[in-house]
């Protein structure tokens, strides 16, 4: 109890990152030293043999912290992305067009006149969005259906990405980035979002263009059951959270388990559920390297993750 002394921190304009999560480890102050314990847990999984996942909502892809995610799967530091519609939304949104900076007090009224969407503190203008996404994907979505009727829906984010890479900005895509280093990328909402709306108008006019989610839901269970250990970097929760976690309950559970999230458990959303409620579902295992760290993903991940990259 009494082993380690709180230490001071003490920083500089020669203060990497590195140093910075070191320096946390050992000065406490509260969400701090829980920082230094992710990326720890997180150094441990990318060790041997453990298959790692990393789930997230869509909302971050509209952030810069996008890049940051891009460069984590750049690394070969995860091995399965599950995430929402919406991520397949903004990334392809922002290699065709640009996101711009705005604020949470500015008045939605006049933005919804000015034809302007309001994500937090980001503006997405109805120019960079819902029609850009039709006019790229719709003529894609033809020549996949030309090739087969039956699609496993991570196969069609595959050759989107595959697309997105020979677009200018295709460098800033994350679904060019999984494509190109071979991550699967599970989305278990399909038809949430601006993505899923642009296969339903496929499927209008294109009755037997099926989205084969039980397949896909094989394919995830194959990765789980054959993985000698898993590891997971949970951001909020939702069902991107929930994915990971439910399939990793029929191998008895994770042995690395990270979340971030901003939310209160006292309401009982799965969002706000700590990582050891999950133990006593058989999700997480009750021996496994975990911790929550409570807080904004976009200020936290780059505190977390910066020091391996």
């Amino acid at each position: 109890m009494r082993e380690n002394p709180v230490e001071d921190i003490d920083i500089d304009s020669k203060t990497t990152l590195a140093d910075l999560n070191s320096q946390f480890a050992k000065a406490g102050g509260f969400v701090a030293a829980k920082v230094a314990t992710a990326t720890s847990i997180i150094q441990d999984m990318n060790q041997g043999e453990c298959t790692k996942f990393i789930s997230f909502p869509a909302d971050i892809m509209a952030t810069g912290t996008r890049g940051l995610i891009r460069q984590f799967v750049e690394r070969g530091m995860t091995d399965v992305v599950v995430t929402t519609c919406g991520t397949l939304d903004h990334d392809i949104a922002r290699v065709l067009s640009d996101y711009y900076h705005g604020d949470f007090m500015m008045d939605d009224q006049q933005l919804r006149k000015e034809g302007v969407n309001r994500l937090g503190n980001v503006l997405v203008p109805d120019e960079s969005y819902g029609i850009p996404i039709e006019n790229w994907i719709q003529p894609i979505l033809s020549e996949l259906y030309d090739k087969d009727k039956r699609w496993i829906p991570w196969k069609i984010w595959h050759e989107l990405g595959l697309r997105l890479a020979d677009e200018e900005k295709g460098s800033e895509s994350l679904l060019a980035t999984c494509a190109k280093k071979g991550i699967k990328v599970f989305v278990p909402g399909p038809t949430d979002g601006a993505v899923g709306s642009q296969l339903w108008m496929f499927w209008q006019t294109h009755k037997d263009f099926t989205l084969d989610i039980l397949a896909e839901e094989h394919d995830i269970s194959d990765i789980v059951h054959e993985a000698n250990s898993t590891g997971a970097i949970m951001v909020g929760g939702g069902i991107s959270k929930h994915h990971t976690i439910w399939w990793n309950q029929f191998r008895d559970g994770l042995d690395y388990a990270v979340q971030v999230t901003t939310a209160p458990e006292w309401d009982g959303s799965l969002s706000g559920a700590r990582v050891r409620e999950a133990v006593s579902w058989g999700k997480v295992q009750p021996k496994a390297r975990r911790i929550t760290v409570e807080g904004d993903a976009t200020v936290l991940l780059p505190l977390i993750l910066g020091p391996l990259l």
